[in-house]
């Protein structure tokens, strides 16, 4: 669990022939004082409609499946045993076979999960529970509460434990509260394919759902003791402290002795529980729910997560209500990609390395760095520029954005899986072992100094994120290429694009949440009382601007949780721009296909973020989401910059001048 990480998308589901930056994607109709976004993408949104396995497509979207093409030729290759293979492109290679095997999953049915679900069936006592959780959470199943290594936030250079809240099947704790009658409907879909899932595992369908009906209410239960996700953005009530004396007297019907034995995590003094209020609620439902409800819950959650290597009845099933009725999708993707997907998350490092050898190497590093220095030399001065910071306050945030880590493309120390076991034609049990060789790997940092070079997403990702403990910024090599970055490209483009992204980055350091850390990634108070009150009356400027957004007749963004992406965004592209007018000759630089620079540099912005979407994943990001629906991204920011209108000639009381315009910084 790595709640603080604060990461540029979403990523939820290809272009016109283009793979980067193009003003044939246009909409000239479009006056871009009246829809910026509409006028970016306007011709683009229209020639690129979601496919059938899909629940959004975008500009994202396009680049992420060009790597999964690459990915699936280095699968492809190694999964040959005739190719002479290293350790790793063996496991590579025979994870992703194993995984493609569809007809000998189908063979082998649901036997393959024979001895988890007879460990369930075997339990004779709530006593048992401590033990059983520590093996199934060892495999990768999401039941009951989390418990991983992580930095405590207040000595940022130690990692300790931490437990936190997890075990639900609907994506967010307001699924299960939430009483309007499009979640009353949605529950009751979850109910019933949670029941034919326990059909489909052999249960009579009384019993099926009556087990069903038993986890709803264990799981609504849990969800009561849930922190919302508004909530969840505060450090501070994400941050409790206390020995495993306390913890054991906060949920003494659980045994904590068994499960930590049962992990096998390094000696535990202490550790960071996120919300004790979960725990409680855990342990009345210990202490009231009968035990054959609990095993109907822990085999629903074993199910669920050994779903993508378990018969194709069992993967039509959940594709049915994940797929079909929470994000609209009308069709499953391909085996390929779901197998590129498994091995990428199994074996992220090994499969991460080909990847870098083929796409990015030294040259794309060295780039990628001279354009991180130029956003941080303008970030410095927009920082040194701001009036309403106090000096006191100005001095401590400059010597946080000098302290600042970079780290672009790939680890410089890549994973080592020598004690990971892959055979070929055992794809649930692969799985398994790679949770296993994860979980163990993470809980082992317990008691251990921080790694400041470790990554959280893989090198192919097409994503980006600041991380506040740590204080640095990441940007896997999935991400530097077209739209984001060509060197092709003039460098309006380039800032507009992946220097808008590092901007991004940049300003988590100093967002809502970010702020609450210091130069050393530690949860400490470093603002004036007049500074802090300053930045509360310029974020509520956003919390409203956004609030006001409706992507849907009746649904709005929620400001408070986008507050954070929403003040990043406006941040990030101010200081991208910036930095681009420190470039030699952009000031005298002539127009481009009718463009200025800052045209340019504004419509490489917009067309980052040309996306389409269902409307059902459109309703379930507003509520889980941190970050704004794509159109509000382009045009939320570009409301509230003068330099966008000036460039296009805006006039007050046109759509894209905002009246009160909001400015951080």
């Amino acid at each position: 669990m790595r709640p603080l990480i604060s990461s540029l998308l979403l990523l939820t589901g290809l272009a016109f022939g283009q793979t980067g930056f193009s003003i044939d994607a246009l909409d000239r109709s479009v006056n871009p004082c009246d829809d910026f976004y509409r006028f970016s993408c306007g011709t683009w949104l229209k020639n690129n409609p979601i496919p059938p396995d899909q629940s959004s497509w975008g500009r994202f979207n396009e680049l992420a499946e060009r790597n999964r093409t690459i990915l699936r030729e280095i699968l492809e290759k190694y999964s040959s045993p005739t190719v002479h293979r290293d350790a790793n492109e063996q496991k590579i290679g025979d994870y992703y076979a194993s995984c493609m095997d569809e007809g000998q999953i189908d063979a082998k049915g649901l036997g393959v999960l024979q001895p988890e679900l007879k460990r369930i069936a075997g339990l004779r006592g709530k006593s048992g529970i401590g033990t059983l959780l520590a093996y199934l959470h060892s495999i990768g199943v999401n039941a009951g509460f989390a418990f991983s290594a992580g930095q405590d936030f207040k000595d940022a250079k130690q990692m300790i434990a931490q437990a936190d809240q997890a075990g639900m099947g609907l994506p967010d704790r307001d699924y299960y509260l939430r009483t309007d009658a499009k979640s009353e409907t949605l529950r009751k879909e979850y109910t019933a394919h949670v029941a034919r899932v326990f059909v489909l595992a052999g249960e009579p369908e009384a019993k099926a759902q009556a087990d069903a009906a038993a986890v709803m209410r264990l799981e609504t239960a849990l969800a009561k003791g849930a922190l919302d996700r508004v909530s969840r953005r505060d450090p501070e009530k994400i941050y409790h402290k206390m020995t495993t004396g306390q913890l054991r007297a906060l949920a003494p019907d659980f045994d904590w002795t068994e499960y930590l034995a049962g992990t096998h995590a390094p000696a535990i003094q202490s550790l960071n529980v996120s919300e004790p209020e979960f725990l409680r609620a855990m342990n009345t439902q210990l202490a009231a729910a009968p035990l054959d409800e609990w095993k109907a819950y822990f085999r629903w959650h074993l199910l669920r997560s050994s779903t993508p290597m378990l018969p194709v009845a069992f993967v039509n099933e959940d594709f049915s209500f994940y797929g079909k009725t929470l994000r609209g999708i009308t069709e499953l993707q391909p085996r390929w990609k779901r197998c590129v997907a498994s091995t990428n998350s199994a074996l992220g490092d090994a499969l991460g390395k080909k990847y870098v050898e083929r796409t990015f190497g030294v040259e794309g590093k060295r780039r990628t760095l001279q354009m991180v220095e130029h956003l941080e030399a303008a970030m410095a001065e927009d920082l040194h520029q701001l009036t309403w910071m106090t000096p006191q306050t100005k001095k401590q945030a400059l010597l946080k954005l000098k302290a600042i880590t970079n780290k672009i493309g790939y680890p410089d120390k890549w994973r080592d899986y020598s004690s990971l076991t892959i055979t070929r034609g055992q794809a649930l049990a692969n799985m398994q072992r790679a949770s296993t060789f994860e979980f163990h790997r993470d809980l082992n940092k317990i008691g251990q100094p921080v790694d400041p070079n470790e990554w959280f997403m893989t090198p192919p990702t097409v994503n980006a994120y600041y991380d506040p403990q740590m204080n640095n910024i990441n940007f896997p090599a999935g991400i530097l290429q077209p739209p984001f970055y060509s060197n092709k490209m003039d460098d309006a483009v380039n800032f507009g694009g992946i220097g808008a992204v590092i901007g991004h980055e940049l300003t988590h350091g100093f967002d809502d949440e970010g702020r609450q850390f210091d130069a050393h990634g530690n949860l400490r108070d470093w603002w004036t009382p007049k500074d802090a009150s300053e930045f509360s009356k310029r974020t509520e400027c956003l919390v409203k601007e956004y609030s006001n957004f409706e992507p849907l007749p009746g649904v709005k963004v929620n400001g408070k949780l986008t507050l954070g992406e929403n003040t990043a965004d406006n941040g990030g592209v101010r200081i991208a721009l910036m930095a681009l007018m420190t470039m030699p000759g952009t000031a005298k630089a002539t127009a481009i296909d009718g463009f200025t620079p800052v045209q340019r540099f504004f419509l490489a912005w917009g067309q980052i973020w040309c996306n389409n979407m269902r409307d059902q994943m459109m309703r379930l990001l507003v509520s889980t989401d941190p970050h704004s629906p794509a159109k509000y991204r382009v045009n939320g920011v570009v409301q509230n910059m003068p330099e966008f209108q000036n460039a296009f000639g805006c006039k007050a009381g046109q759509p894209m001048v905002s009246p009160k315009a909001c400015r951080v910084w």
